[in-house]
């Protein structure tokens, strides 16, 4: 089980946005909220060319990722809270002999909050974050990445995302996406991007789990 975490376990991204926005506007780039928003799950090195030039990229990008990524963890991260039913979800999976995965974009420092927010890395059994890929979501290397470390096949393994760039990440990784409503896209949009199945949040999955995609199976059949 591969989980993306901002808007999937941790609702956040709403205060990604706001960082990306007032980080956009230091540096003289006036962008509308919902066009930042609508970007978020990808990592930085894919949103930014969607808002700056080459130029600008050439510029000024690398400083304006570095200023968001502080003002994000100095401002914003402390009001990042774990959606209802998050901690439950990974704990039930976990109980049931599944192997589980965090693959996101977030920076390691990120990744280690999030963690002791959802309960400690006893939940887990690897993680990876934008550190560990070449590119991040949509591309591929997040999710190959994960499940390089937990030894899994791409056939074995499931992804549960909030954003369509979770769920065209996972496909180009070989593995199938469950989607979730609550980072804010539309069921519409998660259908079309590749979602097999989808559902409000993590407390609706964790609700319906037996007759879900992510129903648990004995871990020995999940590893290579």
């Amino acid at each position: 089980m591969l989980f993306d975490i901002d808007g999937t376990l941790v609702d956040s991204v709403d205060l990604h946005a706001r960082a990306w926005q007032e980080a956009l506007a230091r540096y003289g780039k006036e962008v509308p909220y919902d066009e930042i928003r609508s970007q978020i799950g990808k990592g930085g090195d894919q949103l930014l060319p969607v808002f700056l030039n080459d130029e600008e990229l050439e510029r000024f990008g690398d400083d304006l990722a570095e200023y968001r990524t502080g003002l994000y963890q100095r401002q914003y991260l402390p009001w990042a809270k774990p959606f209802p039913g998050a901690r439950e979800l990974l704990a039930r999976l976990k109980q049931g002999g599944e192997l589980v995965g965090l693959a996101s974009s977030c920076k390691r420092m990120e990744l280690g909050y999030y963690l002791r927010m959802l309960g400690g890395a006893s939940l887990i059994d690897a993680a990876t974050t934008a550190e560990d890929a070449e590119q991040t979501k949509p591309h591929p290397d997040i999710f190959l990445a994960c499940l390089d470390r937990l030894a899994m096949d791409p056939d074995q393994a499931v992804a549960v995302g909030d954003s369509p760039y979770d769920a065209q990440a996972a496909a180009r990784a070989g593995v199938h996406t469950v989607g979730l409503l609550s980072g804010g896209f539309e069921q519409r949009t998660l259908e079309e991007a590749g979602c097999v199945a989808i559902y409000q949040d993590c407390a609706d999955l964790l609700a319906r789990l037996p007759a879900t995609p992510l129903a648990p199976e004995p871990a020995s059949e999940h590893r290579r």
